[in-house]
């Protein structure tokens, strides 16, 4: 159940990277939801979504065309607990998310999920701080967020999910202060959702190196970042 969860959401956060559309409304539809909002306020982007049974927040990870995702990336600096940028990028949608996720609680109480990848990932964490009575929080390669105190604080249950070699899961440094959190969902070379010690995922990670390298793919941990291959990924750890 899990696996299927997390691939919704999956399917979800790379959708999310779209401006709405027609033809984009229809494909969050085909996922079972009828209702779209799209915010979008200064290069920051996140849509809610909604139906019969929950509501969806999901926030838009980083676009090498958008200067202020990549100065958001950069600023690794400490404010309120979090990192700069990533509390700067989310603050900019911040009173539109809680203002349309109350009146659609005022309409019917639902449960409320938040999800995203790379930025979006670190995004939604954010907002899962804000947002104490969330459900649940599904992330895709997300960066370090939080300080090491400010951490312990998150009261909604995540499941950060980590593929293989995935460089912006490793960032910023642990040295410059950051810390993950949630329950980690990794998944290992063969695109099975494991639990594994440090050793365990030292050799998995030249497994998919060297795979990589026979494919002729020099940056493994730059493609295992995409959040296509999160996708595949997760398809075939729906197969197990």
């Amino acid at each position: 159940m899990l696996k299927y969860t997390t691939y919704q959401f999956a399917l979800i956060s790379a959708l999310v990277y779209k401006d709405l559309t027609k033809e984009v409304k229809k494909e969050f539809k085909l996922l079972g939801y009828t209702n779209v909002k799209f915010f979008n306020k200064d290069g920051a982007q996140a849509y809610i979504l909604s139906n019969k049974e929950q509501i969806v927040v999901a926030f838009r990870g980083t676009e090498p065309s958008q200067t202020s995702d990549i100065l958001a990336d950069l600023k690794a600096t400490h404010k309120d607990g979090f990192h700069s940028g990533f509390l700067d990028e989310y603050r900019k949608l911040e009173i539109d998310i809680h203002v349309e996720v109350a009146r659609q609680q005022n309409i019917k109480e639902k449960p409320v999920y938040i999800t995203g990848h790379s930025l979006g990932a670190a995004m939604a964490s954010i907002c899962a701080f804000h947002m104490p009575k969330a459900t649940a929080l599904y992330t895709f390669g997300c960066p370090r967020n939080a300080s090491w105190f400010k951490a312990k604080e998150l009261k909604v249950p995540h499941f950060r999910v980590v593929n293989n070699n995935d460089i912006v899961a490793r960032v910023p440094p642990v040295l410059f202060g950051f810390k993950h959190h949630g329950e980690l969902c990794y998944i290992n070379y063969y695109s099975n959702i494991r639990k594994m010690s440090y050793l365990q995922r030292l050799k998995d990670s030249w497994r998919g190196h060297k795979r990589a390298w026979q494919k002729g793919e020099k940056f493994d941990a730059i493609y295992d970042h995409l959040m296509e291959r999160y996708i595949d990924s997760l398809v075939l750890a729906m197969m197990e």
